[in-house]
């Protein structure tokens, strides 16, 4: 894999260094209009055949997943914890995705009323929705704005596509929503909570500031970064930053207690900020890997996971030795090993070989040890670790239509669309 082009700035500093495929890219932006991101949910056929828990697809445009469940939940006076879903979809983006409401009877949807929503009734379930009911995510993306003629767009399109295939799939990174698009900070908050430093997590996520955001935000933000004085900033936050607000209305009535300061966010969030630095860190792992020219092939050292269901399934795992290596190897052209690393938490087990010494360079580099994961100072924001394919499988179908690109492909849960579209286009501000 030499050769390969580097990424600008913005992708390294999220630990994605590279590119896999070596044609330049077209430019443009995404998302330019909500409707140029579609995503629908993939499942099995199910049966909704009866149960406690009303099942619905919704069709949102320009909806956070959170923020709709509140709403939602709002609307038809009941709690959040009555409703479930597989997956948390793109806000900037038109998405159908599923979710299960318990208790909750047909008539109460008829008079629901919010904005740029759709309802269909699917039937009843036993049982709520959850990450292992999703299948994947089919997405239909429209690219803009291009920064090349129509011939050379056509003809790069073409020769990425090709390379894509040829190598079977792009880098499985992180893409840049696990960490923020306006703010990328979620892995630095997770950062310091790894380091016990709960006063820097804590301010980290209040106030540290970035360019991209309005100016009224950013100014609050700045001066909180600053002086550090919780009660003025609780005056001067905009109301629509809730979380914040909630944090600094904590810190105001118990002075210095950062703790309970994360404690006031919601799980799912609070979860989410060392989870994004193991993300940080994969991705740094997987860039590394690539750039000492280790292919997507196992090799000894490496621990690799099986196929069920024609999916990955980290779940069976098998160390890559001299003995078998063979065999995996046999497996792995029929897709049915794959080669993974790992999310750094205390319970990891780190790869042997090049691949392990790259694991153990970039917990080095960054002075942490697998144990800074259990942070003592803080368990419930722990965690064991995980395992994640280095590869992303994925067969893009493109056309070019108006002067536009139409790119369509689908993705297994937990995989990210943009880590795709970047190697369509580059460094030209696919995030915008």
């Amino acid at each position: 894999m030499e050769g390969l082009l580097p990424a600008p700035e913005r992708d390294r500093a999220l630990g994605m260094d590279v590119y896999i495929t070596r044609t330049p890219g077209i430019g443009g932006v995404i998302r330019k209009t909500p409707d140029d991101f579609v995503v629908e949910e993939i499942f099995d056929d199910a049966h909704y055949e009866g149960g406690r828990y009303l099942v619905i697809e919704v069709e949102k445009r320009d909806w956070d997943t959170h923020r709709l469940i509140r709403e939602i939940a709002r609307a038809l006076r009941i709690s959040q914890r009555r409703i479930s879903f597989a997956g948390t979809k793109d806000r900037r983006a038109v998405t159908r995705q599923r979710m299960a409401i318990m208790n909750l009877e047909e008539d109460a949807l008829r008079d629901l009323r919010i904005p740029d929503l759709r309802i269909s009734v699917l039937g009843r379930t036993n049982r709520p929705l959850g990450l292992g009911d999703l299948k994947g995510n089919r997405f239909s993306i429209v690219i803009r704005d291009l920064l090349v003629d129509t011939d050379s767009a056509k003809e790069r399109l073409e020769r990425i596509t090709h390379e894509i295939l040829e190598i079977g799939g792009v880098p499985n990174y992180f893409g840049v929503q696990r960490f923020g698009e306006i703010r990328p900070v979620t892995h630095l908050v997770g950062e310091a909570i790894v380091r016990g430093d709960l006063e820097r997590a804590v301010f980290t996520y209040l106030a540290m500031p970035f360019p991209d955001e309005p100016e009224e935000t950013r100014a609050a933000r700045e001066e909180l970064w600053e002086s550090r004085d919780v009660r003025s900033a609780l005056r001067r936050y905009p109301r629509h930053l809730t979380y914040e607000l909630a944090m600094l209305n904590h810190l105001v009535s118990n002075p210095g207690d950062h703790a309970g300061a994360l404690m006031v966010l919601p799980e799912n969030l609070r979860r989410m900020f060392v989870h994004a630095y193991q993300s940080y860190l994969f991705n740094r792992m997987l860039s590394m890997r690539l750039r000492r020219c280790l292919t997507f092939e196992p090799v000894e050292g490496d621990i690799v996971c099986f196929s069920r269901s024609g999916m990955p399934d980290v779940s069976r795992t098998e160390r890559v030795r001299a003995e078998n290596i063979e065999a995996v190897r046999r497996l792995s052209e029929r897709g049915r090993a794959f080669v993974t690393l790992p999310l750094i938490g205390y319970e990891s087990e780190l790869a042997a070989g090049e691949q392990g010494e790259i694991e153990r360079q970039i917990l080095e580099s960054e002075g942490i040890s697998r144990e800074s994961f259990s942070v003592k100072i803080c368990p419930d924001l722990g965690s064991r670790g995980a395992r994640r394919p280095a590869l992303l499988a994925v067969d893009p179908r493109v056309d070019l239509l108006e002067g536009n690109a139409c790119i369509q492909f689908s993705l297994p849960p937990g995989s990210y669309a943009t880590v795709v579209l970047r190697e369509y286009m580059k460094d030209s501000g696919e995030s915008n």
